[in-house]
């Protein structure tokens, strides 16, 4: 019968250890032949009964030295530190003192022991300003239309930081993507900062396309994490635990906002969310119940241990944009909302990608920015021209109007400046730029100082100023000239003319000479 009861306490302790009936035997030997009897000293350690029994293994007889998880506790609780670079210390450290390390394999599992002990593990995983979780809650609230009485529901966006469990919530009149993204961008001004990684839900606001290695991400959603620089890890499909802090909120905020606000009526969302964020206020603010926390609420623990790692905000919120696909037409501008936006003409007949927001249009080709413009607004069908999209041909055409003419002539001389103002002052104000630009290319031919000196002869013997009566004063002017005058004109009015001394010849004076 004896034997019989101590078979069965050893079952009984081998079943309450996780240890085989023959690991409880040896240890019961091993207590008999070490004399170590019930009660055992209080005095005596863990430790130190283990090396009572098992000699064999104390870090004097194996030369292995045993990792201090304390240490390794607070370590991973910090910015980038994670178990293989302690791992990697740790080798370093044992080497220097001559002691023999574990393997990492060991090394891991001794620490998995001790964070189910001491709950390390979700301390690995929210690290300070790392993550973001995001979604909508399940409840819902109403407004009442003061006009026609009707009930509008308003739906809780939800934002959490995991490390220091610090919330934000908004109510919106949809989940669309406007206030998928408004919701984003008022969180990140709330928490001052953002975080390395966004872990929002698979919803069509923001995931496209959920594969199993490479999620596709809405192009706005990915805009406005990119103008952040934070990284989108959207959670698995029917895997809750993947942001099981803000599910947890959900659950927190449904009782202590949405359930705290059952009594009362609210007819505009402004006044809604102003009631909410009074909630929000409360709830951040409200102590913890668990008494291991090291903070005495959200608020205290997000001001402490995580609001110094968030990442800085950008100088400018987040605008949302949306995006069309568009045709370049044959006079190089796009149309887009009825409105006209010029690109470089080479890309006509190309299509091209288009960026709006509020304030700006930017169009790209082949995911290069080839332009951009204000966003026009108003009367339909105007227009928004960069001169620099023009062909040469062109801009010159623009650029042609009568201060320019009026510059030019003065640059010329005094009789040039006066037939371009006879022009001007005698005749329709297109056709007079016409000939203002059929005088600047008998400028061009014949050189500006026998336009002016022409310009100045007609003016004398002809009541009428016409382009054909000044080419002609120029020609005879030409004809009756000598070779060197010619030549003089030209070097005059075009530059220089490289003589014979440049090339290493003479001169028709040296020849002369000589």
């Amino acid at each position: 019968m004896n034997r019989w009861c101590f078979t069965a306490g050893r079952l009984l302790t081998a079943y309450s250890t996780g240890h085989s009936r023959r690991k409880v035997k040896e240890v019961i030997e091993r207590a008999k032949q070490a004399e170590l009897v019930l009660p055992i000293d209080s005095e005596l350690t863990d430790t130190q009964v283990g090396q009572i029994l098992f000699p064999e293994l104390s870090p004097e007889t194996t030369g292995r030295e045993r990792p201090d998880f304390e240490y390794m506790h607070r370590e991973l609780g910090k910015k980038n530190v994670t178990l293989s670079l302690l791992y990697y210390e740790y080798q370093t450290n044992c080497r220097d003192s001559g002691m023999i390390p574990y393997s990492y394999r060991s090394y891991c599992r001794m620490h998995g022991t001790f964070a189910q002990k001491y709950k390390a593990t979700m301390r690995i995983r929210r690290k300070p300003g790392e993550l973001m979780e995001v979604d909508w809650a399940g409840s819902t609230l109403t407004i009442i239309d003061a006009d026609t009485g009707e009930e509008l529901t308003a739906y809780l966006y939800l934002a959490v930081l995991p490390s220091s469990q610090y919330s934000y919530c908004e109510s919106f009149l949809s989940m669309t993507m406007p206030d998928w993204i408004r919701g984003h961008v008022h969180a990140y001004e709330y928490f001052g900062g953002a975080t390395e990684i966004l872990v929002s839900d698979n919803l069509k606001t923001g995931v496209n396309n959920h594969t199993k290695f490479d999620p596709v991400l809405n192009p706005v959603y990915r805009d406005m994490a990119e103008h952040y620089g934070t990284v989108v890890m959207p959670a698995r499909v029917r895997r809750p635990k993947d942001k099981p802090k803000v599910e947890g909120t959900v659950k927190a905020l449904s009782t202590w906002v949405v359930a705290a606000m059952r009594n009362q009526k609210f007819f505009t969302l402004e006044e809604l969310n102003q009631a909410i964020w009074s909630k929000l206020r409360d709830f951040n603010q409200r102590p913890f119940t668990k008494k291991y926390k090291a903070c005495r609420n959200r608020e205290e623990g997000f001001i402490t241990e995580e609001k110094f790692a968030l990442l800085p905000l950008p100088t400018t919120p987040f605008e949302m944009a949306t995006w069309k696909i568009a045709t370049v037409q044959p006079d190089y501008h796009i149309l887009v909302d009825q409105m006209f936006y010029s690109v470089p003409f080479q890309y006509i007949g190309s299509q091209v990608d288009v960026r709006l927001t509020n304030t700006l249009i930017e169009i790209f080709f082949k995911d290069s920015r080839i332009a951009s413009h204000v966003r026009l607004y108003g009367r339909s069908e105007q227009f928004s021209t960069n001169q620099d999209h023009m062909p040469e041909a062109h801009k010159l055409y623009v650029s042609h109007t009568p201060e320019t003419s009026r510059s030019w002539a003065l640059s010329i001389g005094e009789h040039v400046n006066d037939v371009v103002e006879y022009f001007l002052n005698h005749m329709p104000e297109r056709q007079a730029l016409h000939k203002i630009l059929s005088l600047q290319r008998l400028g061009k031919k014949y050189g500006a100082s026998q336009l002016e000196a022409g310009c100045a002869e007609v003016q004398k013997v002809a009541q009428v100023l016409t382009i054909r009566i000044i080419e002609r004063v120029l020609i005879n002017h030409k004809k009756n000239q000598s070779p060197a005058q010619t030549a003089k004109q030209s070097t005059e009015d075009y530059g220089f003319t490289r003589g014979a001394n440049y090339f290493g010849g003479i001169t028709h004076d040296q020849s002369r000479n000589d």
